[in-house]
């Protein structure tokens, strides 16, 4: 089920000029927020969170590390790698194509995850 934003302009007469108003409905707005988050992949404790992560073909995926050493974000298939991510800092990769998408921790080879594009 896609979610979409609703976005409407409404246009105000005074005087002789038109104003535009934009209207964003706060509900749908925190619903893109959490469908954002929902996107998001936390490196804690030597694991990624979640493990398995599934999601619709063009999502952005964002890794952020939450431990207090690096780790770096690499696929087994090669098709995206981050640099060393220090605690706090984020990685971000879009998945364009369907598949299935397996990835590790280069620095620490048993922490493993997977994405699934659909």
């Amino acid at each position: 089920m896609k979610t979409r934003l609703f976005v409407g302009a409404l246009s105000v007469v005074t005087g002789l000029a038109i104003t535009s108003v934009l209207m964003l409905r706060p509900t749908q707005a925190r619903s893109e927020d959490a469908k954002a988050s929902a996107l998001e992949i936390r490196v804690d404790n030597f694991t990624f969170a979640p493990e398995t992560l599934t999601v619709p073909v063009n999502s952005t995926v964002s890794w952020v590390n939450k431990d207090d050493i690096p780790h770096v974000i690499a696929a087994n298939d090669g098709s995206f790698k981050s640099k060393a991510l220090d605690t706090d800092q984020k990685y971000s990769y879009t998945f364009s194509k369907g598949g299935t998408y397996q990835y590790y921790c280069s620095i620490h080879p048993k922490m493993v995850g997977k994405v699934v594009v659909r």
